[in-house]
């Protein structure tokens, strides 16, 4: 049977808030395009190039920094290692010049209030995150390209095959739960010792572990920095950060000039159960607050669901001993599978499947994650992937204004809580008597997907959306 093989760097990929789908995405697909030009020697033959959003990205595009991503993707900047601070003045610099500078070698005439159209009545049928690139050349030619933003910033362009990954020949292919099992069981293997091996097909175990650690240091970078910043959220919602109130009430006057010192002043406080709840939330918080003001995140396995994976991890680190290299990087590397598992059998669009595929998904990696490394089975672990997404099932995406604000921060705190309670139940458990299995909720979390009215997918057509009567002031 063939196989997806998908990295843990491919669910666990550093960029730029505010979306996985919406920003790194189109951001990415940009920067696919003009390595197409570039490798056909077109690149400074190009005359003008425009952008055309569809469906889901036209709709929530501007409250989503779409238009600003492919800005910059086109400029062929990395939104790895792209300033972040000084995203604002280049996308001023474009606007007021109306040049843009295709991937930063040719310039070309460009005006993104003309250049770019949202296309919000029309969708593409493949998915609901389509985008285009109209190039004219010198010579009168045209080249039109389109995209897909398939969540979690991964991009397929029309016509390619969704399992060119594939051709990597994994020691372990895995498809299903089942598929994870079976091999966890035949060779005696942990979840993540399983993962490692796989990754071996792609670079040296050293290389992923080194990876690993540096995913980590990005998102405790990013948390860290959200607990810290103060102010108010861009877009016009006037969202009041709340983190850094958070984090002063639990420390008080504690100093904490970087992350190892607010750690072990979080650690000191010690493990009532109102303190440790209250840590969980500010750590997503923060992660979210930063990526809705363009900071630099990790998707894990999305970017609207990215403070759940660093707010357990970090809940792990500070009340159950598990501040090593080793722990952390067999978090990740289980996290990352079972995100896998629901990618390959589901969704991890909320443009898809509603918020279920992003926090639904995020909880249920990160309870997997926990339970291995608090010494629980496979089973155990699986066991909680699927409670977490159980209690997920049928959430819609329903940005107000567009913006991954409301209620979308606040959902971070809710998914990593169920994560840890998730675990929880699975370590008190014996996965014999479970009812349901990781792949049957799986199965029920797609089934549910396409049932979904579009209106609470990631539209902003319906729910809180429309429901929550706030005015904006600049967006």
């Amino acid at each position: 049977m063939s196989h997806e093989s998908i990295s843990a760097f491919d669910m666990f990929k550093i960029g730029v808030g505010p979306s996985s789908s919406h920003t790194l995405g189109p951001w990415r697909a940009a920067l696919f395009f003009i390595d197409k030009l570039r490798s056909r020697q077109l690149l400074f033959k190009v005359k003008s190039v425009r952008v055309f959003l569809y469906g889901s990205l036209a709709k929530t595009g501007v409250g989503h920094g779409t238009d600003i991503a492919v800005q910059l993707g086109l400029c062929g900047e990395d939104p790895v290692t792209f300033n972040v601070d000084n995203i604002t003045a280049r996308i001023k610099d474009i606007s007021d010049m109306k040049r843009l500078v295709l991937g930063g070698r040719h310039e070309v005439i460009f005006d993104p209030a003309n250049d770019i159209e949202f296309f919000v009545t029309e969708s593409m049928p493949f998915h609901p995150n389509a985008l285009s690139f109209l190039v004219q050349l010198e010579d009168g030619d045209a080249i039109s390209e389109t995209y897909y933003s398939v969540g979690g910033g991964f991009v397929q362009q029309e016509g390619e095959d969704k399992n060119v990954h594939a051709q990597v020949t994994l020691p372990f292919p895995i498809n299903t739960a089942d598929d994870l099992l079976h091999w966890c069981r035949t060779t005696g293997l942990s979840i993540a010792d399983i993962v490692m091996e796989n990754e071996t097909a792609w670079r040296k175990d050293a290389e992923t572990r080194a990876g690993l650690l540096e995913i980590w240091n990005v998102m405790k970078s990013c948390m860290f920095r959200g607990a810290y910043t103060d102010g108010y959220l861009p877009g016009g919602l006037n969202v009041k950060r709340r983190a850094s109130a958070l984090n002063t009430k639990l420390l008080g006057s504690t100093a904490c000039p970087d992350y190892e010192s607010w750690t072990a002043a979080i650690i000191s406080g010690g493990q009532q159960f109102s303190f440790i709840l209250d840590c969980v939330s500010c750590f997503a918080l923060a992660v979210n607050e930063e990526n809705a003001s363009f900071g630099r995140v990790v998707t894990a396995p999305t970017n609207g669901a990215a403070g759940v994976i660093p707010a357990v991890l970090q809940y792990f680190v500070c009340f159950c001993n598990g501040n090593s290299d080793e722990k952390i990087v067999a978090f990740l590397a289980t996290a990352s599978e079972v995100g896998s598992i629901f990618k390959k059998g589901a969704t991890i669009s909320a443009a898809m499947g509603g918020c279920q595929a992003e926090i639904g998904v995020s909880s249920a990696m990160a309870a997997a994650a926990l339970t291995e490394c608090m010494g629980g089975t496979q089973r155990q672990a699986l066991m909680a992937a699927e409670i977490a997404m159980e209690h997920h099932l049928g959430m819609t995406c329903d940005p107000i204004a567009g913006l991954v604000q409301i209620p979308c921060i606040e959902r971070n705190t809710m998914g990593a809580i169920k994560a840890i309670t998730a675990s929880q139940l699975a370590l008190l458990s014996t996965p014999d008597f479970a009812k349901v299995s990781l792949d049957s909720v799986i199965k029920t979390m797609w089934d549910t997907a396409l049932d979904m009215n579009s209106k609470y997918k990631e539209t902003a057509d319906g729910g809180l959306a429309v429901n929550v009567p706030i005015s904006l002031s600049e967006c």
